[in-house]
């Protein structure tokens, strides 16, 4: 973010909170969300942004100097929808623009080390589910079938590439209740083959950072 040239107009698809909308204020940041909550409250905190699907972004193509992708596309649960949400990425940026995109790493241990994510100790992790399997099913699709997913244990190796992640909310009025987002965490090699789909972009750099495999993508 900070070695960004002054003017760059960015887009943070995902923006969640806003974490990265306040940094290097010499750049012009717009953040979308899917959630009106997160969104308002970077309304809030003084950021731009609008409500939509990272799916079909409500902007016109060609149009922003940098993308930003940071643990989204991880969680949408089909090959196609997180190839598709790479493509509708790329729409967006002008000609010689780039995207840095970010996911969960299915491998959270690199050359005899493991990743920030594991060495968190899981005394301090209120988190730890004993669940094995949860079953989903679309209740609005007659020829739905039911899915059974991994609940991950938090703060473990992944055994899984598709599975639920329990999460809690951090409120005295939520009673302890436990929420499971879907995660798709990408092997080594899987984010640089899925990105090769995407037409008129190329791969500048792909790496490896804290548990994350990450990748910059310039449109061509």
């Amino acid at each position: 973010m900070q070695s960004f040239s002054t003017g760059t107009l960015l887009l943070d698809v995902g923006c969640g909170n806003g974490k990265y909308l306040n940094l290097n204020a010499s750049t012009y940041k717009i953040g979308c969300d899917r959630s009106a909550n997160l969104m308002s409250i970077c309304s809030q905190r003084g950021f731009q942004g609008f409500c939509c699907d990272a799916l079909h972004l409500p902007v016109r193509s060609d149009m922003f100097d940098t993308c930003l992708s940071i643990a989204v596309i991880h969680h949408f649960s089909t090959q196609e929808r997180r190839t598709d949400a790479v493509r509708e990425l790329c729409r967006v940026l002008r000609p010689g623009g780039k995207a840095l995109i970010y996911v969960w790493a299915l491998e959270q241990r690199t050359n005899g080390t493991n990743s920030n994510y594991i060495k968190v100790s899981k005394a301090k992790c209120k988190e730890n589910v004993s669940i094995e399997k949860n079953s989903l099913t679309s209740p609005n699709d007659k020829n739905s079938r039911s899915y059974n997913l991994p609940v991950h244990t938090n703060r473990t190796h992944f055994e899984s590439q598709d599975l639920l992640v329990p999460w809690h909310l951090k409120s005295d009025q939520s009673g302890g209740d436990v929420y499971h987002r879907y995660y798709h965490v990408f092997r080594n090699g899987e984010l640089e083959e899925m990105c090769l789909a995407v037409p008129s972009v190329k791969i500048v750099e792909s790496y490896y950072d804290k548990g994350n495999w990450c990748i910059i993508l310039e449109k061509t």
